[in-house]
Order: C-alpha cells, then sequence, then structure tokens
C-alpha cells in the first residue's frame, strides 16, 4: 500500500475536499553510481572547502546568500530564510476551470495522485466526474514546503492528478530560436501528411515501450556483481545517406511500417542543405585535380 506524503483539502467553491497526496513516479526506478576511493573500496565524503582561507570548514560555518552583484553576496541567516517562504496552508485553493486544450504540456512539471481522504469520497468523486463531463482541468494554487505551486488537477481513470506547472518565466521562449524560413512545397506536405497518417494511433499504450538503456546498464551491473569482466560492444551505426527530401518521403511511404515499440535497423536519412548542394560541385572537382596531381608524380 503507498504511503502518503501529505494531506489538504481542494478547496471547491464552497465545498471542501480532504484529499492525501501520492507520489505519481518511482524514484528507485532511478539508477545512480557512487564515488568510490579506487585504491580502497571506500565512499568518498565531500568536504566543505574556503579557497580564500584554504582549509576545510564545518557546515556551522556556512550561511546561505545572494549574489546581487559579481562576487558580492547578501547573507541571510536561518530565521531571515524562514520569513521568505510561503506558509504551508496545505489547501489546493481551485481558481478557474480551463478547456484541457488551453495548457500547452511544456509547462508540465512533477504529477502527484490525489486520493480521498476521510469522508471525502463522496465530493471528490462529484469533482473528478464534472471534470470529465465537461473536458476542463481545474487550475489551482497550492503551498507546502515553503513554496507556492501552480497546479492543475485532471481526472484520470476514477482519480484526479494533480500535475505542478512550470511559471511562465521559467519556460524560455522559442523566438530565441533561428527556425529558419523554409518554404514546403504542397506535394512534400501532402506526402509528410500521408507518412503521419501511416503511423498513426488511437490510443497511447505505454507498456509497449521500456527503457532500453536502463534494462542493459541493469544487466551489466549485474554481470559485474557476478564477477564477469565488461568489455565494449559497440557497433558503430551505419552513417546516414545524404539525399533529396522528395526521395526521403517516397523512401518512407513505400517502407514497410514498424511495429509500436520496436526500433528500425533502417539508418536515418538526413536531408541535404543548400550549402552543400553548392559544395559537392567544388568538392568532386577538387578531387579531379587531385587525381591528376596524383598520377603526375607516379
Amino acid at each position: 500500500m503507498p504511503r502518503a506524503f501529505a494531506s489538504g483539502q481542494i478547496a471547491f467553491g464552497l465545498v471542501s475536499i480532504p484529499v492525501k497526496l501520492f507520489s505519481a513516479t518511482e524514484a528507485s526506478e532511478k539508477i545512480s553510481f557512487n564515488m568510490i576511493h579506487k585504491d580502497c573500496g571506500n565512499r568518498v565524503q565531500q568536504q566543505l572547502f574556503c579557497p580564500k582561507d584554504e582549509r576545510t570548514i564545518s557546515r556551522d560555518e556556512v550561511v546561505k546568500g545572494f549574489e546581487f552583484a559579481k562576487g558580492q553576496y547578501v547573507l541571510f541567516n536561518e530565521e531571515e530564510l524562514k520569513t521568505l517562504e510561503e506558509k504551508a496552508t496545505q489547501a489546493i485553493e481551485i481558481s478557474e476551470f480551463l478547456p484541457k486544450e488551453a495548457i500547452d504540456p511544456i509547462y508540465f512539471a512533477k504529477a502527484n495522485y490525489v486520493a480521498p481522504d476521510k469522508g471525502g469520497e463522496r465530493a471528490y468523486s462529484l469533482l473528478t466526474k464534472a471534470m470529465e463531463q465537461t473536458g476542463r482541468w481545474a487550475l489551482a494554487k497550492y503551498a507546502a514546503r515553503g513554496k507556492q505551486y501552480l497546479v492543475i488537477l485532471r481526472p484520470l481513470g476514477n482519480g484526479l492528478v494533480m500535475q505542478q506547472l512550470f511559471y511562465p518565466n521559467e519556460i524560455r521562449s522559442m523566438d530565441e530560436l533561428d527556425l529558419g524560413d523554409a518554404i514546403v512545397k504542397d506535394n512534400e506536405l501532402k506526402m509528410a501528411v500521408q507518412l503521419a497518417e501511416m503511423g498513426a494511433a488511437d490510443e497511447f499504450h505505454p507498456e509497449n515501450y521500456r527503457d532500453e538503456v536502463a534494462d542493459r546498464i541493469r544487466a551489466t551491473i549485474q554481470r559485474k556483481i557476478e564477477g564477469e569482466e565488461i568489455t565494449s560492444n559497440l557497433v558503430e551505426e551505419p552513417r546516414a545517406q545524404v539525399i533529396d527530401l522528395m526521395e526521403a518521403l517516397k523512401a518512407s511511404l513505400a517502407k514497410p511500417r514498424a511495429k509500436s515499440g520496436t526500433k528500425s535497423s533502417a539508418a536515418p536519412v538526413r536531408m541535404q542543405t543548400k550549402a552543400e548542394e553548392k559544395r559537392k560541385p567544388a568538392q568532386a572537382s577538387a578531387r579531379k585535380v587531385a587525381a591528376k596531381a596524383g598520377s603526375r608524380s607516379r
């Protein structure tokens, strides 16, 4: 039985729903490596070092500071830091209900499950069904651990998920990127749409996919535990072919469709840029000149 990490109340109009929060992900699934002293096999301890005094210092000599200018800090003690923290109310206060399509997934951060606490089952079920029927998600504020979070409550199955959101200032603008100004031809777009429809699916089946890298790491760790010597077995991937965009689309449409969750063995296709097209004749001419020079020297 999973253990709740927090309890709270969903404020839904004048309705208050007691709930419990559960982590939606498994931290134990993460594979991590520790730093070990190679000579003795013991785990290395990290120490705090002051480069100015050139000595190791203890944690009670450390305070927190904010760098307001290069190399200049304003210092805060523990009491002052506590005054900056948001008071934890444990209330999930719904401010508005939005169409689920209104929130771009780029804002999604950590997700937690929300379950009803004792006495809140009926109101919890009512809120869940109301959001399912309207196709809307609840935007809310939640204060915990000294911070204020912007969250959405969204139905999943018979329950609710509390999805933490990034604030707008935490999202980088896409305007910073150079996306080019390429013109898409109608026949190319038609073939690209056809290719997308060939690989279309009506449902998402995450059970068809696994983290193959993590599986390989776990298997390698087990082999090491059993005393096996590990050698590299990496095979060089075939180099991508530089071909015309239209030819790549035609080849993709002619290729048999792979099943979901399987890796294609074909080499990736890289599109040829205009700059490469201009360089190609010059490179060919240079090779001819080099070949003539070589034959004369012989």
